[in-house]
């Protein structure tokens, strides 16, 4: 008979390519310390996050702020209501329709000219 490894639970562990075993230590001045802290607060990362990134890809993409976050909320609820209209014109015809299209059209591109894409 064979003897079966009872499953523990909790986490499964990291692969050795996961895990964070080296430490580097880096002296800074006072300004460019504070900086670190800055950017990596505006970031939304802690400054070891922030520096991994940044060794990884050279730069460090920000998270989404709240007022982004809340643009792409919008976008989502324009876009079930142009898939709403456009449902509705093929139902009973186009013509009917074509205003409330142009419009909702028309206030996804201030959206995304907002966001910035």
């Amino acid at each position: 008979m064979e003897h079966k490894e009872r499953n523990k639970g909790g986490r499964p562990k990291k692969g050795v390519t996961d895990k964070l075993k080296y430490r580097v230590s880096v002296k800074m001045a006072a300004a460019d310390y504070f900086r670190l802290l800055t950017q990596a607060h505006d970031a939304g990362t802690s400054p070891s996050e922030y520096m991994r990134e940044c060794f990884r890809n050279g730069y460090v993409k920000e998270r989404l702020s709240k007022e982004h976050s809340d643009h792409i909320r919008k976008l989502c609820g324009m876009a079930n209501n142009l898939n709403q209209l456009a449902r509705k014109a093929n139902a009973e015809g186009f013509y009917d329709e074509q205003w409330d299209c142009k419009v909702a059209v028309a206030r996804i591109h201030e959206l995304l000219t907002k966001i910035g894409i």
